[in-house]
């Protein structure tokens, strides 16, 4: 299976969904379209990954559009597909839904309850990492899949094959390093979680937070 990456930052990598990758033998191809402008085509494409990044899906740049594009070419086709922060908030607006400032600016660790019982194995809450001040509409569509104490929306599940997370689980220990470290201005104003940066980086990451990435991922993509 051939996986392409949607990264729109140098410091929100694919972190353990690389991992996934290779453990299952699939091939990875990572696209930088806010800085080359270059997507891939849907036919090239089995399962597609929109990661995180500071710009919003409301930004009017042209990449942004082709690539609400191709989300909706693959979703047309059946095909997986897997967004995180700003890539879940991409596939709502594909859908039509809004995207708009969240009630409160998440920025740190913070726990996220499961909803729904639609992915079997899920653990009712987990630990989760939050950097994000945006939030999407739950397409009616969908179902809601985990909630937190500040933010209802916080992921969905769609057709049993289309995953949107606003928060994080992806991001291994250098990864959050890499986030902190070029980031940590963003953390250290109107952050509701009050987290800062060297807060957020003396966290262990949960271990089952990998687990359930890799779980997640199996299940969209079965």
């Amino acid at each position: 299976m051939r996986i392409n990456v949607l990264q729109h930052t140098p410091n929100e990598g694919p972190g353990t969904i690389k991992r996934w990758a290779q453990q299952n033998h699939h091939d990875l191809y990572i696209y930088h379209p806010y800085q080359f402008g270059v997507l891939p085509t849907a036919e090239e494409t089995d399962f597609l990954v929109v990661l995180g990044g500071p710009m919003s899906p409301n930004d009017s740049f042209a990449w942004i559009m082709k690539e609400r594009q191709l989300i909706q070419t693959l979703m047309e086709q059946g095909k997986p597909i897997f967004g995180t922060c700003y890539g879940a908030q991409q596939i709502a607006k594909t859908l039509g839904y809004a995207v708009t400032k969240a009630p409160y600016k998440e920025v740190g660790w913070a726990p996220v309850y499961l909803q729904s019982t639609v992915i079997p194995g899920v653990p009712p809450q987990l630990m989760a990492l939050h950097w994000h001040e945006e939030m999407f509409e739950i397409p009616r569509e969908a179902e809601r899949l985990f909630s937190s104490d500040l933010v209802k929306n916080q992921g969905f599940i769609l057709n049993g094959n289309i995953l949107g997370l606003q928060f994080h689980f992806e991001p291994e220990a250098e990864d959050i390093r890499e986030i902190v470290i070029n980031d940590a201005e963003y953390a250290r104003h109107h952050n509701a979680l009050q987290q800062s940066p060297e807060e957020i980086l003396q966290m262990a990451i949960p271990p089952e937070n990998r687990n359930v990435m890799f779980h997640l991922l199996d299940f969209i993509t079965k």
